[in-house]
């Protein structure tokens, strides 16, 4: 074979490659947001049976305020967790793991706390994949997919395109 068909042979692997790993990621993406919304729909249920928002528990600061006047040996912080509020955490609730088929009864504190730990850890795993989907297509976009074919204003005009009336 000649040397030239062997190169472009190489790069076309090469691109191929990139261009699998980002579609990789796109898919891996729709299904982090898959589990991102059932947990957010879990946490918003568990907040409801709580009678709780976000923002209708009072911060720490207020407690404390409140418990300074008249208390002399009672604490000063009295910890409020933002889901609970006034709610019995030890109440049992039924819990399905993250990642199993297993269902547990774990007390109600435990499980908006398992479920608001694996929310942030699926934030921070989407962050990862954004930042690898911008990577990957600058990669294959620095290599020239479609430069030979299309020029590259061409490309530009198709993509800011837009209907007019």
């Amino acid at each position: 074979m000649n040397e030239n068909m062997i190169q472009m042979q190489q790069q076309l692997t090469k691109l191929e490659t990139e261009a699998e790993y980002l579609l990789l990621a796109r898919l891996q993406v729709v299904e982090n947001d898959r589990l991102r919304n059932g947990n957010r729909e879990a946490l918003t249920a568990l907040r409801k049976k709580a009678r709780t928002t976000k923002t209708s528990v009072p911060s720490p600061f207020d407690s404390i305020m409140k418990e300074i006047v008249g208390q002399g040996s009672k604490t000063l912080v009295q910890e409020v967790c933002p889901t609970c509020g006034n709610h019995d955490a030890t109440e049992n609730m039924w819990m399905m793991f993250p990642g199993t088929d297993v269902f547990a009864q774990v007390p109600f504190h435990a499980a908006h706390t398992i479920l608001e730990e694996d929310q942030d850890r699926l934030d921070s795993d989407l962050k990862e994949l954004q930042s690898l989907l911008k990577e990957k297509s600058l990669i294959i976009s620095e290599q020239g997919a479609l430069s030979d074919k299309i020029s590259p204003g061409t490309l530009r005009s198709l993509v800011t395109l837009t209907d007019k009336k």
